[in-house]
């Protein structure tokens, strides 16, 4: 299996999940939606919690880089 997908998928996919997770908590942020779809969502994103899974994002897609970089 390691030939069909590399020897690095998990790393390609800890790259792409962190690359995702920080630009969707930084995007959340900078613009949130212009109306509410329903009565329980939130008018914005909870700065804290974005601002802390978009740090950890960040990591891990730096991490995931580096490891790919060695």
């Amino acid at each position: 299996m390691s030939d069909l997908f590399g020897d690095d998928l998990i790393v390609w996919l800890l790259l792409a999940l962190g690359a995702a997770l920080f630009a969707g908590n930084v995007m959340a942020l900078l613009r949130p939606p212009p109306v509410r779809k329903d009565d329980d969502d939130l008018a914005v994103a909870p700065r804290s919690r974005s601002i802390f899974m978009a740090g950890l994002g960040f990591v891990v897609a730096v991490a995931a880089l580096g490891g790919l970089l060695k």
